[in-house]
């Protein structure tokens, strides 16, 4: 059974080059049948081990060595949909429900870098 849902945003530093650059893993926490606990990552739809550990470290894009990333945001994506109230479109023809969503190229779970932020007008 699925607990949690999330978009991490990991944060990774080269030790070599210095180079900096960011990823964004979806995340799905879990509970087995035996009442275990788990955590499932993926990035661009792939499975991927988990980037806060030596065997998921992210390939630095400046050299190539492998590096530990650390959590810098998250979001948590809502479960399911609620009472009556809550905005929802049924399905009444599931195999002919917008059939283009099946092509559309997938979202990059990598993120280019931010302009740093300078004063507001």
């Amino acid at each position: 059974m699925i607990t949690e849902l999330a978009v991490e945003r990991v944060e990774f530093t080269c030790g070599q080059c210095w180079h900096h650059w960011t990823v964004d893993y979806d995340v799905q926490h879990y509970r087995d049948d035996d009442g275990a606990d788990w955590e499932l990552f993926s990035h661009d739809g792939i499975g991927a081990a988990s980037p806060y550990t030596a065997d998921g470290g992210a390939p630095c894009p400046g050299c190539g060595r492998h590096w530990v990333g650390h959590l810098a945001a998250r979001r948590l994506v809502p479960p399911a949909p609620g009472g009556a109230a809550t905005p929802r479109h049924r399905i009444t023809d599931l195999a002919g429900h917008r059939p283009e969503r099946h092509d559309a190229p997938l979202l990059s779970g990598s993120t280019a870098p931010r302009p740093a932020a300078g004063p507001r007008p």
